[in-house]
């Protein structure tokens, strides 16, 4: 009876050492807990997905390309000079958002982009952005400004897939550079195309011909259906709706999910640059066919972009010009296939996953190579730096060549000045 009696001593013990409020035993072995469910957000769902490291990898990139390009931002509109003093560096770096690295470490990380010299006045140190850096930028400038029949195209579709055919310009303004429109594309594009564009207030710009029968304006994901049907050989009811799909490795498939995509894919929806009808969400897939059009809508503004990805809180700006009227993080989650969120950095960056193979765009263009020529040169670190230092003493010599000349002709100059003031006490 002793031994029966400490065994349930310690059952009770090890019981009340559970998180349980209840201790087990046999008089109340029958009650019931209810058990707390996990939560199902979007939150949850964005933490335990599998993820793409390849991608993340290019987030991070573009996260540091970032972050100089503010900085150079922030030292060519000073008005003495594009260069700053290192002791200066320090407190411009946390203002384009550089919070953890020193003035110093910043030089060291990227010495093919900062160039630190002597000021001949002062004869203190400063930096400056190397030649080749700003050349490169200055070159994506000049082919922004080339391009810019391509980007009435891309604002003339983001106006026809709208709902009223208005688009407010601070939505335009937040992806620009996205989108590779120039800074100032309000004077330069939309008010220089006046057959296409006009502003209807301040921060409104419409469309003048609403006319959606141009060939040219069919979605990007039509070619992608059209090379199916004709290579594949699939049927137009297996195509007509689809998307395609590219889930990351690793990717769980529950029981029936095949089945469910399969449905989805055949489902009809009105297509981005179509009329939307009132879509009657009693009906059979009412709620269905309205996400399956916002995700249309959504891979038509990504396919417009210059490097096929945006930040997922910029497109929350075009829900109402676009008629998104659903969580865009949530519907971007529900299709881990068609889209990609990456977390790395301060920002979440939703990418096109059809458009990028082995980490790098599978279609380039000007701009996005121009980008990249950025970023490998960012990325060099401290290699091939002897190349650069062999370069500044070239350019050294050459000033102080230049320097010793200018100082050669003012001497042989000097005797002008004894003969004038001979003058003067004559």
């Amino acid at each position: 009876m002793k031994i029966l009696q400490r065994l349930f001593v310690i059952s009770s013990r090890k019981n009340t050492s559970n998180t349980s409020p209840l201790s087990f035993g046999p008089f109340n072995s029958a009650t019931q807990i209810r058990w707390k469910k996990p939560a199902d957000t979007a939150q949850t769902r964005l933490e335990n997905r599998i993820r793409d490291l390849k991608l993340d990898c290019i987030t991070a990139q573009h996260c540091q390309l970032n972050l100089v390009l503010n900085l150079h931002r922030l030292v060519s509109a000073k008005k003495r000079g594009h260069f700053i003093s290192v002791q200066s560096l320090s407190k411009w770096a946390p203002h384009a958002g550089i919070k953890t690295l020193t003035a110093g470490a910043l030089l060291r990380k990227y010495p093919h982009v900062f160039e630190v010299f002597t000021h001949p006045a002062k004869h203190n140190r400063c930096c400056r952005f190397t030649s080749k850096f700003v050349g490169l930028i200055r070159e994506e400038e000049d082919i922004i400004a080339q391009l810019e029949e391509e980007a009435v195209i891309r604002i003339k579709k983001l106006l026809l897939m709208s709902v009223n055919g208005t688009l407010h310009l601070h939505a335009l303004r937040m992806i620009r550079n996205e989108l590779g429109l120039p800074e100032n594309f309000r004077e330069s594009i939309i008010r220089k195309f006046e057959t296409e564009f006009k502003m209807v207030d301040l921060e409104i710009v419409e469309l003048v011909d609403r006319d959606t029968r141009s060939p040219c304006l069919a979605a990007e994901v039509e070619k992608w259906r059209e090379k199916e049907y004709t290579d594949r050989w699939l049927s137009e009811f297996e195509v007509k709706y689809a998307f395609p799909i590219n889930f990351p490795t690793g990717f769980m498939k529950a029981p029936g999910f095949r089945e469910k995509l399969r449905n989805w894919q055949r489902l009809s929806y009105v297509k981005p640059y179509e009329r939307m009808e009132v879509v009657k969400l009693r009906t059979c897939g009412g709620v269905e066919r309205y996400e399956k059009r916002a995700v249309g809508i959504i891979h038509e503004l990504l396919s417009l972009t210059i490097e096929k990805m945006v930040p997922v809180e910029r497109l929350v700006h075009f829900r109402k010009d676009l008629g998104i009227e659903v969580n865009i993080r949530e519907l971007l989650l529900k299709h881990p296939g068609i889209f990609y969120i990456s977390t790395k950095g301060n920002t979440q960056l939703v990418y096109l996953r059809e458009a990028y193979s082995k980490g790098s765009l599978i279609e380039p263009n000007p701009v996005y190579d121009v980008r990249r020529k950025l970023l490998e040169l960012m990325l060099m670190g401290s290699r091939n730096t002897r190349e650069l230092k062999l370069q500044r003493e070239v350019k050294d010599d050459i000033d102080n060549v230049k320097a010793t000349e200018n100082r050669s002709s003012s001497a042989d100059d000097d005797f002008v000045i004894p003969i004038l003031e001979s003058f003067d006490d004559q």
